[in-house]
């Protein structure tokens, strides 16, 4: 099992920039993406930013420009940059960890989420 704790949500007004962060432990691959994704009310659960075993990124176009997704392997922990925030933002965000063997998906985690709020 991979446990997944995430930080860094609020409420903030438009305009404004959070920072979260999702930091993984438990039976972590040695390979592994991760990734965040969120989820509004009455929406479909979407892809915000990855970032692979391999440092390539992945953005939703509608955050491309204004969020920035990193990871630092030595804490086994990923952040999302997010400026420039708009009302629309607003959403559940979940962090995603996939496991990797021979660079092939072999399972997947998911956080417990962390509500951000953008107000206008």
């Amino acid at each position: 099992q991979v446990q997944l704790v995430e930080s860094g949500g609020g409420s903030v007004q438009a305009g404004g920039s959070l920072r979260l962060s999702c930091a993984a432990s438990g039976s972590i691959a040695s390979t592994y993406n991760m990734g965040w994704y969120r989820q509004a009310p009455g929406n479909q659960r979407e892809l915000v930013a990855t970032v692979s075993f391999d440092a390539r990124t992945n953005y939703a176009d509608s955050v491309k420009g204004r969020f920035d997704i990193s990871r630092d392997n030595a804490k086994n922990t990923v952040y999302l940059q997010m400026n420039s925030l708009k009302p629309e933002d607003t959403a559940v965000y979940y962090c995603n960890l996939e496991n990797l063997r021979l660079g092939v998906f072999r399972n997947n985690y998911w956080g417990q989420g962390t509500q951000v709020t953008v107000s206008s």
